[in-house]
């Protein structure tokens, strides 16, 4: 059993790089509507069942071909982001996947202009009322809500700890604790930026099955 130093040492090696999960894949985090959006598409595509690294790679893409917003993919074609998935390797669902795409982008216009920081504004910074309008948008299921939420955190002071399942699964295999308050504490505080850096190495880590290395 590791003690309380041992905790805090592996804490500090994982959050020492201070990025989180989607940083870590190349994605910004950071509150503007474009980036925030683009953590949206990406908790979506993970939410859904397959590939996770076909997941990154298809929201990668998404502003590679110039959908970097909600109104610019609410105006792009269902075939043209059906290719999109094809090309990263998400045939099975594909259209699909394209249609929900479509329908959350346009949902994101007619609701919040295009900016999600509108949301955060409607909920009036209320962390339950947020999660409770994420889910009313198209594709967004708890899944997708937790996986959003965990980015944020860093940036949306009112959002309490949130871990995926993938971080937690890591922290009970390294001993870290078994929710996200105890992450919370391990890392200082449930509100900082170090707790969402420590979430998205974990989740990293049981990702990548890099557990070996974090424990040698």
């Amino acid at each position: 059993m590791p003690t309380i130093e041992d905790k805090k040492r592996l804490v500090r090696r994982l959050a020492g790089d201070g990025r989180g999960f989607a940083e870590q894949y190349g994605f910004r985090t950071t509150n503007n509507p474009s980036s925030l959006f683009q953590l949206l598409c990406l908790a979506v595509l993970l939410s859904r069942r397959g590939d996770a690294w076909r997941a990154i790679e298809a929201a990668r893409a998404l502003p590679a071909y110039g959908w970097d917003s909600a109104a610019r993919l609410a105006r792009s074609a269902p075939a043209a982001r059906i290719g999109l998935l094809r090309d990263c390797g998400l045939r099975a669902a594909a259209e699909q996947t394209a249609g929900t795409l479509g329908e959350l982008a346009q949902a994101v216009v007619d609701r919040y202009r295009g900016d999600l920081r509108r949301l955060r504004v409607v909920a009036h910074r209320d962390a339950d009322r947020e999660r409770a309008l994420l889910a009313e948008l198209p594709g967004v299921d708890d899944t997708a809500v937790v996986l959003f939420l965990r980015e944020v955190q860093a940036l949306w002071a009112e959002v309490p700890p949130v871990a995926d399942r993938r971080a937690l699964a890591a922290a009970r295999r390294l001993g870290l604790g078994r929710s996200a308050d105890d992450l919370a504490g391990l890392a200082g505080s449930g509100r900082s930026e170090r707790l969402a850096w420590l979430v998205g190495a974990l989740a990293r880590v049981d990702l990548e099955q890099r557990y070996p290395e974090v424990v040698g």
